[in-house]
């Protein structure tokens, strides 16, 4: 028999695995039933914070309109869980082609997904993705691997 935290554990990553779906599928109603209406996103696209379910829906729209076929991989998924708050970390990567038929395998970014868990559900209240940056240049490396 399993624990309530090994539960909640099972389904974090479910929610995590729903978002790669959701995105795969240019489908941003199934991403508004994972994030909080109140997330706050810092994403790799300006400006530095996205406040709001419909602020982080329309920068998933402005990819899927960029992209005709997209794809979203996610490596090395930790997640920690207490109570009603968790956080999980990973690398993850949007690839895919462009609609002007270009392929594009993408670029790796640390992810981090917090989680807050309402009415027994687990929504994603703060996600952060970056790209570490050149110290001398001030230019963000985006060709390392995990």
């Amino acid at each position: 028999m399993s624990t309530q935290r090994e539960q909640d554990e099972a389904r974090i990553r479910q929610r995590i695995d729903q978002i790669v779906e959701g995105i795969r599928a240019k489908d941003l109603d199934v991403l508004r039933r994972i994030y909080a209406t109140d997330v706050v996103s810092f994403d790799v696209e300006p400006p530095l914070q996205h406040v709001g379910i419909d602020a982080k829906l329309k920068n998933w729209a402005k990819v899927f309109t960029i992209f005709g076929e997209v794809s979203y991989e996610v490596r090395d998924l930790a997640v920690t869980v207490g109570g009603d708050v968790a956080f999980g970390h990973c690398f993850g990567r949007l690839s895919g082609a462009l609609n002007n038929g270009t392929a594009t395998s993408g670029m790796w970014v640390r992810g981090t997904f917090c989680f807050r868990k309402s009415d027994g559900e687990w929504l994603v209240v703060h996600d952060q993705a970056s790209v570490p940056f050149d110290v001398a240049s001030g230019k963000g490396v985006t060709d390392l691997e995990p």
